[in-house]
Formats: C-alpha cells, sequence, structure tokens
C-alpha cells in the first residue's frame, strides 16, 4: 500500500503531523475522523513511490528488527528509572538518525500528549508495530507495569532476531556457493564450450553423444542467454503473484510440512515461535484466546496458523489446548506433550517457554547437521556438474591428439 502523510488537529487543538499506510487518502481521512481527529492535509508520501500497491522489497518499516529491540529496550530502561513517558518519549525523539523513525516517534508523543495511552498512540502507526506488540502493551498499561511488559517484550523480540538470524546464517554459505558455482558452470557453456564447438566443427571430426550434448547446451546458453534472465524472473514473478492467494499459500504451506528434511526443521521453528510468543502473552496477563489469536498471526506458515486457529474455537469450546494444537497431528509430539504436563500442573506459561527454549535448541542443531550435510553435498554436486562439462569438451580433444600422434 502506498504511505500517506497527513495533518490534523486533535480534541485539544494541537497539530499532529503523521502517516499512514492506506489504499487511498480518503482511507486515512476516514480514520483520522473515526480517531476524533480533524485532518487538515494528506498527501503520498514522497518516499512511497507510486500510488499503487504491489511488491516493494527495497521499502522497509521504520521499525523493524534490531531497531525495534532497540527503541523498545530505551523505552523501558527510561521508565524504569522513573521518566515520565511523555519525557521518555522526547528522549528517544533525539535518539535515533533515520527520519522515518523520529517521524513515527514524534507522531506517538503528539498522541501520548492528547492523553492517549502508548498502546493506541502504537496502534495508530497503521502497520508499523505488530498486534503482538500492541496488545503487550495494552496488557502491561492495564496491569500497571508498563516497563516490565516492555522489557520483557525486548528480550521478546532480541531471541525471536536471533533465532531468525540463526536461520538467515546458516543459509548464507550455500547460497554463495550455488551463485558462485552457478555463475561459473555459465561461464563455462556460454563462453568456454562454444569455443571448442567451433573448433570440432572446423575439424569435423566424428564426437561422441556426450559431447555433443554439452557443445549444444553451450550454444543454447549463448544464444539464448535472455531466456535464461526473463524465465526466472517471471517464475519469481508468479511465485510472488501465487503467494497472495491465500489458498495457494495454505496448500503450499501445508505441503513444505510433509517434506522430509524441511518438514520437521518449519514444525520446530513455528512450534519455538508459537510457545514463546503464548508464554510471554500469558505472562503479561492476556487471556489464552486473546493469546491463541495473536499468536497465529506471528507465524509464518499459513497451515500451522490455520491449525492454531482451529485450536482456538476448540478451547473456546472446553477442550484443552494440547489436544486442540494436536487435532491435525502438524505440531510436535514432545511439544504437545509438555503443554499438556503445563495444563495438568496450573504452569502452563512456564512450560511453553521451556517448550520454546527446548524446540530453539532442536532447531538450531538441526540447522547445524543440515548444513554440516548440505554443504559437501552441494559442494559435490556441482563439481561433478563442472568435472562432466569439462571431461566432454577435452576428451575428444585427447583422443584427437593421440591419433595425430
Amino acid at each position: 500500500m502506498p504511505l500517506y502523510r497527513y495533518k490534523a488537529l486533535d480534541t485539544r487543538g494541537e497539530l499532529l503531523d503523521g502517516q499512514q499506510e492506506a489504499a487511498s487518502d480518503s482511507e486515512v481521512v476516514a480514520r483520522l475522523q473515526e480517531q476524533g481527529h480533524l485532518p487538515v492535509e494528506v498527501r503520498l508520501s514522497s518516499g512511497s513511490g507510486v500510488a499503487g500497491g504491489g511488491w516493494k522489497p527495497w521499502r522497509r518499516r521504520p521499525f523493524d528488527g534490531a531497531a525495534l529491540v532497540r527503541f523498545t529496550q530505551q523505552l523501558a530502561t527510561l521508565l524504569g528509572a522513573g521518566q515520565p513517558l511523555d519525557r521518555a518519549l522526547s528522549i528517544l525523539l533525539e535518539t535515533p538518525e533515520d527520519a522515518a523513525q523520529q517521524r513515527v516517534i514524534g507522531d506517538i508523543r503528539q498522541t501520548v500528549r492528547a492523553g492517549a495511552p502508548l498502546s493506541q498512540a502504537l496502534e495508530h502507526q497503521h502497520g508499523v508495530f505488530s498486534r503482538l506488540y500492541v496488545n503487550m502493551v495494552r496488557a502491561g498499561e492495564a496491569g500497571g507495569s508498563l516497563h516490565e511488559t516492555l522489557q520483557r517484550l525486548a528480550d521478546y523480540l532480541e531471541r525471536s532476531q536471533q533465532l531468525k538470524g540463526r536461520v538467515i546464517n546458516a543459509l548464507i554459505y550455500p547460497a554463495i556457493l550455488l551463485l558462485v558455482v552457478g555463475l561459473a558452470l555459465l561461464f563455462l557453456l556460454g563462453y568456454v564450450v562454444p569455443q571448442f564447438a567451433q573448433m570440432y566443427e572446423s575439424l569435423e571430426v566424428a564426437l561422441p553423444w556426450f559431447t555433443r550434448a554439452v557443445l549444444q547446451l553451450g550454444l543454447l546458453v549463448r544464444e539464448g542467454w535472455i531466456v535464461l534472465l526473463v524465465v526466472p524472473a517471471l517464475a519469481l514473478l508468479w511465485v510472488e503473484r501465487k503467494r497472495r492467494d491465500p489458498d495457494f499459500r495454505l496448500a503450499f504451506d501445508g505441503w513444505l510440512l510433509r517434506r522430509p528434511m524441511v518438514g520437521p526443521l518449519l514444525g520446530k521453528l513455528e512450534t519455538a515461535r508459537l510457545a514463546r510468543t503464548l508464554g510471554t502473552l500469558l505472562h503479561n496477563g492476556v487471556p489464552l484466546l486473546a493469546g491463541l489469536g495473536i499468536a497465529r498471526n506471528v507465524l509464518g506458515n499459513r497451515a500451522l496458523a490455520a491449525d492454531v486457529g482451529a485450536a482456538r474455537e476448540d478451547v473456546k469450546n472446553g477442550i484443552g489446548l494440547s489436544a486442540a494444537l494436536g487435532r491435525n497431528g502438524r505440531f510436535p509430539r514432545l511439544a504437545l506433550q509438555m503443554i499438556q504436563v503445563g495444563e495438568e500442573s496450573g504452569a502452563l506459561e512456564s512450560m511453553l517457554h521451556k517448550t520454546a527454549d527446548t524446540f530453539e535448541q532442536e532447531t538450531a542443531r538441526a540447522i547445524d547437521r543440515l548444513l554440516a550435510a548440505l554443504v559437501p553435498v552441494i559442494t559435490l554436486l556441482l563439481a561433478a556438474v563442472v568435472g562432466m562439462v569439462i571431461i566432454a569438451v577435452l576428451v575428444p580433444l585427447y583422443d584427437l591428439t593421440n591419433a595425430i600422434g
């Protein structure tokens, strides 16, 4: 969605200056009026690009990843030191160098000064702060322990970032290896192999079938290189478009969970995320049903998120959480058993945290094992492919040299 800048007057007559993502400027006006503000100006932000929606991988949220963790930790520290919320936000307003972050903090401060609670001010920044973040802050406000809640929230976000970073770091080396060897293979096929094709054609020698196949492949790469660029690009666009289809995404995520190596790893990763999120929400006083509704939105796998949504309805009807989550058999049995123990002992919150710790460790070990097996397999496979190409073009030359000698 495009990003709109707005100016509006609140009920006290103070000028609010902020930004919102919306389908149109009229939607922003409607939102401001619902909040009791008088819109003065609404315009398309200069950094939002075209007015239409779409996939924009180059645009990131003002607070994402490490920036969100840092903001939460700093706010928790200032509130814990006895600073009023307004003063703490004023201090944080001078901290970030990013202009977008300063605008968001300034908008939050203006809303707080107008008498709104912090959770409402965060919610007004549509799309910047997640439902999980806003609901945990709201629970902390209700319980009178906002700074403690923010500190626990910062710890949760930091753990999530570490887990995500571990997965990404594990995939960096195989991705670089595939890229480098793939480029080397394209160079061999697109430049080196056609040179040998011209030489063998001028010599008019009989070639083995696999040499002829490799030479034809090299000519195809050289003559049709544009196809090698266009087809993957079109495939990426198709995949991105299909990912927006809820039915396709649900079916694809369910298919991923059934894959021999990828499925168990995804299951452990998502189980750790669900347990950590739900345990943190329960610790902050969020009811179980509301926590399940929030936690399902944290999961990246739509099939598991659908299972959590169905489990929420079962729990509402009086079924235990472990039994409800285990209906479709997608969540690991160990996690269900640990949750069941927590329900029976009345320590569901602490058992959810132990479940998260267990499966984060399991995920880390599984990633290490997968990486230990994946890198040699990729290396040997690509080396075999490159070796076959080299042998295919050099064997006839070797035979021809022996015949002349």
